[in-house]
């Protein structure tokens, strides 16, 4: 679960945003990949874009990082406006991208020392900084080893530490949970959430999974370029009312039309699943099953609601669902 956002107040005494960002738009053509896409993320907070592919994650991040200009809106960062260009706001940022950018050949220490030089670290520093960041990620034991040999978990380690040597504000990870194992990824998130306590450091990060999101302190939902919903985990979830009994079978829009007409329930198609709200979803169970002739259904379950049930009732799709473009 996530964890209450630090504050940590400016010189006056009073909290300022790390990131405001107001508006920001940004068309290919026809196609409107982000809308009027407006957010704030605070000094110590994990602020998280949830959405499917082609909800404009990652223009929203290509934005962000200064890879792209947006067509209209604006970047404030402590306080201070800035354009995604400019050096003075690139500078105080680290990016993570989703794509592995190691130099496989190199050791971890010999990519960190790159890195080092590509963000300006003092010569005089830069021994200090990657002992540190090694001793920080775990991985002092294996720092002389080709990154090939490293796994995907600590590859994405390397790659997160050589972003943290130059002390960045802002912390920009474009799926960072992408071909990491489980295990690999609970420590790496540990050692963020450490970072974000200690220093205060801020970090937006695009998922298309609602597990990863849950430890974020706030998200928005992005929907066809559009924000649909922000607020904390539990605010979002709050969304659906009671339990969702979800039932697994072929044809389920015949499944969904048959438990709406029978038992006056509204039910979504999310995938092969049939979603139904109860406020008590266990009771309802035996009700659906009943309807239908053993081997009709493959399961039927019910849990409390998860951030994918949030995205399913705003958009009436599942967040694995690909999205046709906007025209």
């Amino acid at each position: 679960m996530s964890a209450p956002a630090a504050t940590f107040p400016d010189r006056s005494g009073t909290a300022t945003p790390r990131l405001v960002a107001s508006g920001l738009a940004k068309a290919f053509g026809a196609r409107r990949a982000l809308d009027d896409v407006s957010f704030t993320v605070q000094p110590g907070e994990i602020f998280g874009l949830l959405g499917p592919n082609g909800a404009g994650k990652t223009t929203a991040f290509r934005l962000l990082s200064g890879l792209l200009p947006p067509d209209r809106g604006t970047f404030t960062l402590d306080g201070e406006v800035a354009t995604a260009a400019s050096p003075g706001y690139r500078v105080r940022l680290g990016v993570v991208f989703q794509e592995a950018s190691l130099d496989l050949k190199l050791s971890g220490r010999e990519n960190l020392a790159l890195g080092a030089a590509l963000y300006g670290v003092p010569r005089a520093l830069a021994k200090q900084k990657i002992d540190e960041v090694l001793a920080l990620m775990q991985l002092g034991p294996r720092a002389d080893e080709p990154a090939a040999k490293y796994s995907g978990g600590m590859r994405r380690r390397i790659e997160i530490a050589r972003v943290l040597m130059h002390e960045p504000r802002l912390l920009l990870m474009d799926e960072p949970g992408r071909g990491v194992d489980p295990e690999a990824l609970r420590r790496i998130w540990d050692q963020i959430q450490a970072l974000v306590a200690r220093r205060g450091l801020s970090v937006i990060l695009t998922t298309h999974q609602p597990e990863e999101a849950e430890r974020c302190q706030r998200i928005a939902i992005l929907d066809q370029g559009r924000v649909v919903a922000n607020g904390t985990p539990d605010e979002l979830r709050a969304r659906v009312a009671g339990d969702v009994v979800r039932v697994e079978a072929d044809r389920p829009a015949e499944i969904a039309a048959l438990i709406e007409g029978r038992l006056g329930l509204h039910s979504r198609v999310v995938g092969n699943q049939v979603h139904v709200e109860a406020a008590r979803g266990h009771e309802l169970v035996p009700r659906i099953v009943e309807l239908f002739p053993a081997g009709r259904l493959r399961s039927v379950a019910t849990s409390r609601p998860t951030l994918a049930d949030v995205f399913a009732k705003l958009t009436g799709r599942g967040l694995e669902q690909e999205e046709a473009p906007p025209s």
